[in-house]
């Protein structure tokens, strides 16, 4: 039978014995058998309303015949039998309990998501759940929950924003550095050359994006020489870690996706291989974050700014850097990724900084 894995969390009420008697309802399904129940774990409550109390959260490992839409209304009937009541996001409720991983199904619909869509960066969902499933795997991630876990603690403490040309990487890194509070990395284009690059991308497509490769290589560098914490050793690497945060306006990575939309195929070679030399000795992410937003607003927004350099931009050319950064960012083995394709700014700011919170 196929095996799930369960989120539990409480934050009103006897959280305990709610929990217990979510566990309970659940062995007395006849199509799911329950293999193993981890501690309970108390956490502070992340986003939402202030003033909630502390919850009670745990997980749960099962085998199910059931199909994974049967299994989410089995678990809402559950809910409901227990009093919980769907009112505000993220905030107080008597019993939660969400359908993390299903084997390695990858189900996008509009009433369930799989993997979780937020599991791989919270440390109150992973760790219960690496008690009783370290060896599942996040199937779009290609991580164990275990790794998932570790990541947690050897991670550097660094966020990456990255998108499409106006996304609004630098607006969303520079609030979200001073939420947190974290130290801000910011890229500086070359703005002539970034005109001429734009005019005529097949001649000075290559000169650009070896520029930007090499500067956010050199600001990721100098980053870790001053603070000692950001370094190449990546993000398994068990030493101890200082607590301060620091994002950037970019992800190195994008630089691969940028030139897979921007230059000739018989000059990509050539500039994959700077960037996977240069790759292997900068910072990885603790978490991505990866705007997007449909190219008609991209381009809107373009006009908006009124930079001389983008006046010869086109939908066409803003949807293609959008995709390739999409696509970069589906790579397996980045770790967690957070897809932030809300309508507003602000409903991103919120998500971005609760995932931050979720990871401390």
């Amino acid at each position: 039978m196929p095996v799930c894995l369960i989120g539990l969390g409480s934050n009103e009420g006897n959280r305990q014995a709610t929990l217990e008697a979510a566990v309970a309802e659940l062995g007395r399904q006849p199509q799911i058998a329950v293999a193993a129940v981890s501690t309970w774990h108390e956490t502070a409550p992340i986003g939402g309303p202030s003033g909630q109390a502390r919850f009670l959260n745990g997980a749960i490992r099962a085998d199910t015949s059931l199909e994974p839409p049967a299994l989410l209304n089995t678990l809402q009937r559950i809910e409901d039998r227990l009093g919980r009541r769907r009112a505000e996001r993220w905030g107080s409720r008597t019993i939660d309990l969400d359908l993390l991983l299903y084997d390695e199904l990858v189900l996008n619909t509009p009433s369930l998501v799989l993997p979780h869509p937020r599991m791989a960066w919270r440390r109150f969902v992973l760790e219960p759940a690496a008690e009783v499933a370290g060896a599942m795997l996040h199937p779009t991630i290609c991580w164990t929950v275990a790794r998932l876990r570790e990541h947690l603690d050897s991670a550097r403490p660094y966020v990456a924003v990255t998108g499409p040309i106006a996304a609004g990487k630098t607006q969303l890194a520079t609030r979200l550095a001073a939420a947190v509070p974290a130290r801000l990395i910011v890229e500086q284009p070359d703005w002539p050359q970034l005109d001429a690059f734009y005019a005529d991308p097949a001649r000075h497509g290559m000169a650009m994006e070896l520029a930007f490769l090499r500067q956010r290589a050199g600001l990721l560098r100098a980053a870790g020489e001053n603070e000692g914490s950001l370094d190449s050793s990546g993000p398994m690497e068990t030493v101890p870690l200082r607590r301060s945060w620091t994002v950037s306006d970019f992800w190195f990575d994008q630089s691969a996706a940028f030139a897979k939309a921007w230059l000739p195929p018989e000059q990509l070679p050539a500039f994959l291989e700077h960037y996977a030399q240069l790759r292997r000795e900068v910072v990885r992410p603790k978490l991505i974050v990866c705007l997007d937003s449909p190219a008609e607003q991209l381009l809107a927004r373009v006009r908006q700014r009124g930079r001389a350099c983008e006046r010869h931009l086109t939908a066409e050319q803003l949807d293609r850097t959008g995709q390739a950064v999409r696509e970069q960012a589906l790579q397996p083995d980045l770790g967690p990724v957070l897809h932030a394709n809300q309508p507003d700014p602000e409903s991103i700011f919120t998500e971005v900084l609760a995932a931050v919170r979720a990871m401390e």
